[in-house]
């Protein structure tokens, strides 16, 4: 009697291959999304911590100076012995790119992108 041993290749089918793309592919759209959103939110809490960071240089260079309410105040020259500058030696930058500006002492700092959501701005 002979005996015949049907191997089967090893491997996968295609079905199955299919099967975890589609389930890649369905995890990878739920994802992007929030990791884009999540960005977004980081950015936009660096930058608001970076405006707390000019408000409260604002606002020792005021108590130092005797400067009251209004007055005006320059952002880079005034500021810059007040606030921890980056490696460049400049004020931290927004991170999406905006610029911030500060004219009078007792108002708040505010960044050109502060139209964007999440607004990119002091409460």
């Amino acid at each position: 009697m002979k005996l015949t041993n049907k191997v089967r290749p090893a491997g996968f089918t295609l079905v199955e291959i299919m099967i975890v793309v589609a389930i890649i592919g369905l995890l990878a759209a739920i994802a992007i999304p929030n990791f884009v959103k999540a960005r977004a939110t980081s950015q936009c809490n660096a930058c608001i911590n970076n405006l707390r960071q000019i408000d409260s240089a604002c606002n020792q260079f005021a108590i130092e100076k005797g400067k009251s309410t209004g007055a005006t105040v320059t952002l880079t020259t005034d500021l810059t012995p007040y606030i921890k500058l980056n490696s460049a030696g400049s004020l931290p930058p927004c991170p999406v790119g905006g610029s911030y500006a500060l004219t009078q002492v007792g108002t708040n700092p505010t960044c050109s992108l502060s139209s964007l959501t999440p607004a990119h701005r002091l409460q």
